[in-house]
């Protein structure tokens, strides 16, 4: 019982700090200003980790290394204190955190596509819609070009969310055949 819930507390606070660094990633690879409510929520979950992690890392044209970097090793962090405690193999704790970095960041696609979706219906007038618009628009273009308007609906967001659910599926899969 104490384990589920301290796995429980550390997929939560690891999947808020992971999903805010690979956000911040997302955000510099897409050139959205961080002067708007999520930029700064951003900023002020992982500057502790990242600002030191870019003194170490050389800078990229295209993706921000520190981003990716302390992503990985919160998830790092996570399944060695679950290891600590008994679970799981040494030796697999790298894997496991890669494998829960993807996951981390379909899971992140998923709410993104969720929270526009539900913007889209209720015609909020916020920074924020602009924003998630932004991020959400990229990967919903590929399922625009071919799912045309249904009554006027665009159903593009759930064929992305399906697709991105057979992506969790696929992982688990591949993430059962690689650590057996």
């Amino acid at each position: 019982m104490l384990f589920k819930i301290i796995s429980f507390l550390l997929d939560v606070i690891g999947g808020l700090l992971g999903g805010a660094c690979l956000l911040r990633l997302y955000m510099q690879y897409q050139r959205i200003p961080f002067g708007n409510p999520v930029g700064r929520f951003v900023f002020a979950l992982t500057d502790w980790l990242i600002l030191p992690l870019r003194k170490v890392l050389p800078k990229t044209r295209w993706i921000d290394l520190s981003s990716l970097l302390a992503a990985y090793l919160i998830e790092l962090a996570q399944f060695g204190i679950l290891w600590a405690m008994g679970y799981g193999r040494p030796s697999a704790i790298p894997v496991e955190a890669l494998f829960g970095l993807v996951r981390l960041a379909i899971s992140g696609m998923i709410g993104l596509v969720i929270v526009y979706a539900i913007l889209s219906w209720v015609q909020a007038d916020s920074p924020i819609v602009d924003v998630i618009d932004r991020l959400c628009a990229p990967l919903l273009r590929p399922f625009r070009r071919l799912i045309p308007l249904v009554g006027g609906f665009d159903l593009s967001p759930l064929a992305l969310l399906v697709v991105l659910q057979i992506c969790t599926f696929l992982l688990a899969g591949l993430q059962d055949a690689v650590l057996r």
